[in-house]
């Protein structure tokens, strides 16, 4: 119940002080490090559906079943035929699943920003000791984070099975540390891009629609573009025309430097020079989509 104090001024007025119940926190501070910790743990379970209802859990589970089913089923025919070598390269495994990854960055990227931008509660996450740096890194490692969990586990479902077909451990070793590093890149690349086309709208249907226009309808006109300059025999042009997609900048990173094999029309691989430019181009869309985001965020947080 609420206690009326009344208190006289020296003038005579009386005013009346409610207590409402409201305490103080005595407990300990956590501080800035545990609250963005927190948001990148939150995401992470969100890009997955944990801790949300069972509706949410569906795409997400479905993709990273159709990502790792094809792997098991790759496996198995090795096993069976006894064969010497896997059918794809640890390296092309992403890129033969692009339309997948894309599927599955143009779902969550909205997800991890639109709603907090559509209710407006980002201005509450910086009411907190948690800044717009600490946000940003939190959705972009998220966001990272759980396209890395799709893209190396049918590496990782490939790689046992190739031990366990006693197909080289040495060779086999390798190989997937190629792939872990070029899905790494991967990651890093397609979620600052998702992010970034996500964070400009708080409506979820724009922002999925325009991720996959970015990452899928681009990789289908470079890829044209690509089979043009092939049948012309402009083959000299097939690498630099692959600066203008993420999927293809991604495929000749590891072409150049990863021991992949490119799938660009003609299996045009990408020189010394020109792989140091894929690199560059991917490193400086990267930092430049943390970069975009820290500007709309900064805004936002008025």
């Amino acid at each position: 119940m609420a206690v009326e104090q009344p208190l006289t001024s020296p003038t005579g007025d009386q005013t009346r002080i409610h207590d409402i119940g409201y305490r103080g926190y005595d407990g300990p501070r956590l501080g800035r490090s545990y609250a963005s910790r927190s948001l990148y743990s939150q995401s992470l379970r969100g890009a997955y559906g944990l801790g949300r209802s069972a509706k949410s859990k569906v795409l997400p589970m479905l993709l990273f079943t159709v990502m790792c089913v094809p792997a098991a089923i790759m496996v198995a025919v090795a096993v069976a035929t006894k064969a010497h070598e896997l059918p794809v390269q640890y390296t092309r495994y992403a890129i033969m699943m692009q339309a997948v990854i894309s599927l599955y960055v143009a779902a969550q990227a909205p997800q991890a920003v639109s709603r907090d931008l559509r209710f407006k509660t980002v201005p509450l996450y910086f009411s907190r000791p948690i800044e717009t740096a600490d946000y940003v890194r939190a959705k972009f490692a998220s966001l990272a984070s759980a396209i890395f969990i799709l893209t190396a586990a049918p590496l990782l479902v490939m790689y046992v099975g190739a031990l366990l077909s006693k197909l080289g451990f040495a060779h086999q070793t390798k190989e997937f540390a190629e792939g872990l590093v070029s899905v790494a890149l991967l990651s890093l690349l397609f979620a600052g891009i998702g992010l970034v086309i996500a964070a400009v709208t708080p409506r979820r249907g724009f922002g999925i629609a325009a991720v996959i226009a970015v990452l899928v309808i681009s990789y289908g006109a470079v890829s044209t573009l690509q089979a043009i300059a092939n049948v012309q025999n402009h083959t000299s042009a097939i690498p630099w025309i692959g600066l203008f997609s993420p999927v293809t900048l991604i495929d000749g990173v590891q072409s150049a430097f990863l021991g992949a094999t490119a799938r660009n029309p003609g299996a045009v691989d990408p020189s010394a020079g020109q792989g140091v430019v894929y690199v560059l181009v991917v490193l400086a869309l990267i930092a430049g989509s943390y970069g975009l985001l820290m500007r709309r965020y900064k805004k936002v947080g008025l």
